[in-house]
């Protein structure tokens, strides 16, 4: 894995590579070098073990997220700040199933970073309202409820607000 300002580094040798094969006459060379910028370029603002870790929770394979997570062993330095934003959120969602007081810790820290997508951020407060709830704090968690709903454009989370709702009554 590189360091995100090594991933910049690339780019500019291959630019510069590339006006060097232009100066030589050498245009499908060139033209080729210039192409191939795009992958440090996408890779510097997609991190590939944040992709492949995606992948994984898709098919539910939470140890092996958790695997391609791992390889990332600094996050400031090899993470641009909203990559650093759903590291947190995906470490999040997988100790939500096993530990409670960590996963608030990392959805609270994605929150803070930032996420791109308002259902990503919908979702993370949707798990910190849970676990408001659980610990007594029917406040904080309606508060949280209520920015998740207005986050959810696409009224994929209904269900489960409407269910968290009635929970909280019953508090």
């Amino acid at each position: 894995m590189f360091h995100k300002n090594i991933k910049l580094i690339i780019t500019v040798l291959l630019v510069v590579t590339a006006i060097w094969q232009f100066t030589e006459s050498n245009i499908g060379n060139g033209i080729f070098l210039i192409l191939l910028t795009a992958f440090p370029i996408f890779l510097y603002f997609k991190n590939e073990f944040i992709l492949l870790a995606f992948l994984k929770l898709r098919k539910q394979d939470f140890d092996g997220a958790k695997k391609w997570l791992d390889y990332i062993k600094n996050p400031e330095g090899a993470l641009v700040r909203k990559q650093q934003g759903y590291f947190n959120y995906l470490h999040g969602i997988m100790l939500s199933q096993t530990n409670i007081n960590q996963s608030e810790k990392y959805f609270k820290k994605a929150i803070e970073l930032g996420l791109s997508m308002d259902m990503d951020l919908a979702v993370a407060k949707l798990n910190l309202a849970g676990i408001a709830m659980s610990r007594r704090r029917k406040l904080e968690a309606t508060n949280l409820l209520n920015e998740a709903k207005k986050l959810d454009k696409q009224n994929m989370l209904t269900d489960q607000i409407k269910m968290m709702k009635e929970q909280m009554k019953k508090l």
